[in-house]
């Protein structure tokens, strides 16, 4: 019997199946630190125990993002250590702040799977969800992948395709911020004079900078994860694969795209939901990220008058500057030049 573990393939997994992943993870300050060194996020609240601590908080909590990051690294073993792809994701919701010294884990799902007609491949959906060690959920999503077949001969199973939300409800967010006292909110502080209601369903924001993707980068920040997947990590095996060399995580696009949108949503400092959002085409070390917002919505949030909640479209390019907003052509299809199309609620104080 083998001791190793060589990643489940896509007949491996059954509708309903309910996966414990290993290892529990403890968050630490110095995980605070290499993110902000990483990705250059400016956001206030997780970047000052000061700041934080005048508006409610017990002290400064984890980015947003690093604890998604965490709470995925620990699925990659077990459901995309044989991945083609992340392909996207849907119904997110941040249920609780996540401070240093927290332990995270994570429990998976099954809830559906279906072949894809090259008969080598299938897309996998699964339902994760982060705990603390006290039991705390912090984080729950739905994603789907594709995953390698172990026998392109194996028959295909009957087609299960999950109803997913097309947006997280606005009465469910909120519940990872403490009451805010929004008085003490310093706008020099946190770097925006802009708050919820400057907002307008329907702008446009180019976020203007854009930074370059470094191989070392890229493969500390997948380490700081603990995902595995062998398309991030495997240069030996990726070399002889479609692109000829390794594919930067998703999730780091979405952590670069987010930094950089700081400049014109400084003070969107949590991200309470996460609607959906598609990977569109692959990036790769050397190619430099930008990216530009979209208002989609703005909502209040029932019992709380300290914050609002915007729906954000959070679209990133590689090697194109956002000023002209670049997203699908005529025969709405993406453009080449976008790599992540991401859909989330952000509060902001009022």
């Amino acid at each position: 019997m083998s001791k190793t573990n060589r990643g489940n393939f896509f007949e491996d997994f059954e509708i309903g199946q309910v996966i414990r992943h290993a290892t529990p993870r403890t968050v630490t300050s110095g995980d605070q630190a290499l993110y902000t060194a990483l990705y250059g996020s400016r956001f206030a609240v997780q970047s000052s125990d000061a700041f934080a601590r005048a508006i409610g908080y017990a002290h400064a909590p984890a980015d947003d993002l690093l604890t998604f990051h965490i709470v995925f690294g620990k699925t990659v073993p077990d459901i995309s250590l044989n991945a083609v792809a992340n392909l996207g994701y849907a119904g997110g919701r941040f249920l609780a702040p996540v401070y240093p010294g927290d332990t995270l884990s994570t429990v998976s799902e099954v809830i559906g799977k279906k072949e894809n007609s090259n008969g080598k491949t299938g897309v996998v959906y699964v339902r994760s969800t982060g705990y603390t060690s006290k039991g705390t959920e912090v984080l729950d999503y739905v994603r789907w992948v594709m995953v390698n077949k172990r026998d392109p001969g194996s028959p295909a199973p009957d087609p299960v395709v999950p109803d997913l939300p097309a947006a997280i409800e606005p009465i469910a967010l909120g519940t990872a911020v403490p009451l805010l006292d929004s008085v003490n909110w310093d706008n020099d502080l946190s770097g925006s004079e802009f708050r919820f209601a400057d907002y307008a369903i329907g702008e446009k924001i180019d976020h203007v900078d854009g930074m370059t993707v470094e191989e070392a980068e890229h493969q500390m920040a997948t380490r700081l994860y603990q995902n595995t997947a062998k398309v991030h990590f495997n240069q030996h095996t990726e070399s002889k694969g479609r692109f000829g060399k390794r594919l930067i995580y998703g999730g780091h696009v979405i952590s670069l795209a987010r930094a950089l949108s700081f400049n014109g949503l400084g003070n969107a400092f949590h991200i309470a939901g996460i609607n959906s959002g598609r990977h569109v085409a692959p990036l790769f070390a050397g190619d430099t990220v930008y990216a530009w917002s979209e208002v989609l919505d703005a909502s209040e949030i029932e019992g709380r008058k300290d914050v609002g909640a915007l729906r954000l479209r959070l679209v990133a390019t590689k090697n194109r500057p956002c000023r002209d907003f670049p997203l699908k052509d005529g025969d709405g299809k993406y453009l080449e030049d976008i790599i992540l199309d991401f859909d989330y609620w952000a509060l902001m104080p009022t």
